[in-house]
């Protein structure tokens, strides 16, 4: 393409339009992104930033502004449509490497959301050492100058183990001063053992809201979030050198393909517009199952329950209470497979069960059998990844089919060996596992959990850094459970990594469920549960109800309730309930059958905003077509009444019923002209699920 006049690439749909600017040298920057309604007084040139950012070894160390991406210039560009699909590719090339960058654009008929990932050529002679590159950068977050920067918060999440999902939010000018950018990155092989890959930007005035998700399962990625020129940027990187010490070698002639991003709009609504956004482009761009839209109830023997002690003795009596609960699929946790007594951690590997756990002369099948005769379908908990020292698994496959570094298997806690997935033998391994748990047993659910950390990667080869190793063998992993899905379609498979420290969409869009946490105390999950949309829809969101003998109707119903808005994972000692907290356990699962059909229509809100950790009261809404779901939370310490916030639903006449449980005490008031419900709750704690119900509007006649 010639240059030498300044061109404007205009792209979108009506949900979303975006502008690039091409400068007389063809050089290129993204200079709005927002809504085709916005007035075009609002509108505010972006940061002069580079519509993709590249750092290779001996060209810079920053991450913004890089040298090699200020000589990246425009050579062509092409709008399509793949089927509901808007596409838009931006070829960029820097003729003094020979490096070409495609910045590949999606966005869904519909929605306000942007989906980028960027393509590298190696067009040059010379071998390039990537240090990294970015899937995103816009430096048009926000508008109105200095003015819209004072009333911009960012928002970010804590995820740390026990403790998921806990949502901060400040002024944009504290977190980010002068030049610095507020910087979040992943670390190690789990992508939210630390921090979702997520954030936000938020105008606490207008409402305007930014969320954006970094679609990888691993822990090698960045966000940056700052200030240039009056107006926020954000910049969405998978793996780095400068965080990670990532390097990707890219011969002549080859590709490098960076991790999806995504970056959803609420133009008005705030947060919670925001997140149903999100929340209906994660449910367009997942794998297709049937769970999905039947929901069935769980019940998984470990939390507070067996606690990965599993033997026929104990199982048998569980499942028939589990049955008789109403759940429909049984899953065996950890220790199926120990012979020693607690001893497995460094014997894993083969997945064969454990016959003195299951001495009766059909062993484990004696359980599964009895969970199908019970009406339900068996599941099985594997850690796939992981090996043990003194598995035959470690001594039968080759060395290069594990995690290496310096030329030696990486061990974790003298205890584990990591498979490498891109190799064929750590994957027909596990093939055959899954194909004779699955193909030969009928097991129809796996929950597959991760509880190690190895560190920064594995180098299979001389040269390879193992943070770009693990981003290889992250990639393999997604590629094999799509191999396993569709060999097994009605094969159901939860996500799990010692809870939710793999709470990623690379992993959501693929498997059914997601654990959301391994928190024990049922107040403390509360807040967990209520986030949980923020990170994966209502539908996959796993949340642990595990009812104990010692406690009281209002805790049997607390923990029943954390549940009732997402997936219900049923748990604890119900064989030791006595009968009215019995009662409660088999009231709740009914109650969530007669809902669980609308929840995958269903939008989070938070009529409380998002939950702090402490918080005394927690609510959380699913707006449902033509009914809003919600529960609400008084934890110990907290004050009888609290007033929810529910704008959609401001100058309507709601009615408002108690659907669980039905011995609750609640007294609530709707105020239409504030749209604000004002709840008593008279113990603590205590939980109710509420649906609120506008009246049908009468049908018009000619």
């Amino acid at each position: 393409m010639t240059h030498g006049t300044a061109q404007t690439i205009r792209w979108g749909h009506p949900a979303l339009a975006m502008e690039i600017a091409l400068d007389e040298d063809g050089a290129a920057r993204l200079v709005h992104l927002g809504t085709p309604g916005e007035a075009d007084g609002a509108r505010r040139p972006g940061a002069p930033l580079p519509l993709v950012e590249v750092t290779v070894g001996g060209q810079g160390r920053h991450l913004i502004d890089t040298n090699l991406a200020s000589r990246l210039r425009h050579r062509s560009h092409r709008a399509g449509r793949d089927g509901d699909w808007h596409t838009l590719s931006v070829e960029l090339h820097d003729p003094g490497t020979g490096l070409t960058a495609e910045v590949r654009f999606r966005s869904p008929e519909g929605l306000p959301v942007l989906r980028s990932e960027v393509v590298l050529r190696n067009e040059g002679p010379d071998v390039l050492q990537l240090e990294s590159v970015s899937s995103l950068v816009t430096g048009c977050l926000t508008q109105d100058g200095p003015a819209g920067l004072d009333s911009a918060d960012l928002m970010w999440a804590e995820n740390e183990w026990f403790t998921e999902l806990r949502w901060k939010q400040e002024p944009l000018r504290e977190s980010s001063p002068a030049l610095n950018g507020r910087v979040m990155t992943g670390k190690g092989v789990r992508s939210s053992s630390r921090f979702l890959p997520m954030g936000g930007l938020t105008d606490r005035h207008s409402g305007r809201t930014w969320l954006w998700q970094i679609e990888h399962n691993g822990g090698g990625w960045r966000w940056e979030c700052g200030v240039r020129d009056e107006t926020a940027y954000v910049a969405l990187f998978g793996p780095t050198d400068a965080n990670h010490g990532w390097r990707h070698l890219l011969e002549p002639g080859a590709e490098f393909r960076t991790v999806p991003v995504a970056l959803a709009l609420a133009a008005d609504g705030g947060p919670d517009e925001a997140f149903a956004v999100l929340t209906r482009y994660r449910r367009i761009t997942r794998r297709p199952h049937r769970d999905h839209l039947h929901l069935p109830v769980v019940f998984n023997d470990y939390m507070n329950c067996l606690m990965g002690d599993p033997t026929t003795a104990k199982l048998l009596p569980l499942v028939d209470a589990a049955a008789e609960a109403g759940s429909e699929y049984f899953v065996i946790d950890a220790g199926w497979y120990d012979d020693d007594n607690g001893h497995w951690w460094s014997s894993v590997g083969t997945w064969e069960p454990a016959a003195t756990r299951f001495p009766g002369p059909r062993g484990i099948h004696e359980v599964l059998d009895r969970i199908r005769e019970r009406g339900m379908v068996p599941g099985i908990w594997l850690e796939p990844e992981g090996v043990g020292v003194s598995s035959p698994v470690a001594k039968s496959l080759p060395e290069e089919a594990f995690f290496c570094r310096d030329g030696k298997r990486v061990e974790e806690g003298s205890s584990r060996y990591h498979l490498d997935l891109r190799h064929p033998a750590a994957r027909a391994h596990l093939d055959q596992v899954v194909d004779r748990l699955v193909g030969e047993w009928g097991v129809g659910y796996l929950k597959l959990d991760h509880n190690t950390d190895f560190g920064p990667g594995t180098s299979s080869h001389p040269g390879e850094a193992p943070a770009d190793g693990l981003l290889g063998h992250n990639r393999a992993l997604l590629d094999w459970l799509d191999g396993v899905l569709d060999r097994y379609p009605d094969l159901v498979i939860e996500n799990c990594a010692s809870g939710g420290m793999r709470a990623d969409h690379a992993m959501l869009s693929r498997l059914q469920l997601h654990s959301t946490s391994d928190q024990e105390d049922l107040l403390l999950y509360a807040p967990i549960a209520a986030s949980a949309p923020t990170a994966v829809t209502p539908e996959q969101g796993a949340v642990w109800a595990y009812p104990q003998a010692k406690h009281s109707p209002d805790e049997v119903a607390f923990t029943m309730a954390n549940a009732l808005l997402g997936r219900i994972h049923l748990s604890g000692k119900i064989t030791e309930l006595g009968a009215g907290e019995r009662a409660l356990v088999h009231e709740g699962v009914a109650v969530y059958k007669s809902i669980r059909a609308d929840l995958p229509q269903a939008v989070p809100a938070w009529p409380l905003g998002l939950p702090a950790w402490e918080d005394p009261w927690i609510a959380l809404a699913l707006h449902a077509p033509a009914t809003t779901y919600l529960t609400v939370w008084r934890r110990p310490g907290a004050d009888d009444t609290a007033v929810l916030r529910l704008p959609p639903l401001r100058g309507a006449d709601v009615s408002t019923d108690l659907l669980y449980p039905s011995s609750g005490r609640p007294h609530c008031a709707w105020d239409p002209d504030a749209a604000e419900l004002t709840v008593t709750l008279p113990a603590a704690p205590s939980a109710v699920l509420l649906r609120l119900r506008q009246p049908a509007r009468p049908t018009q006649t000619s």
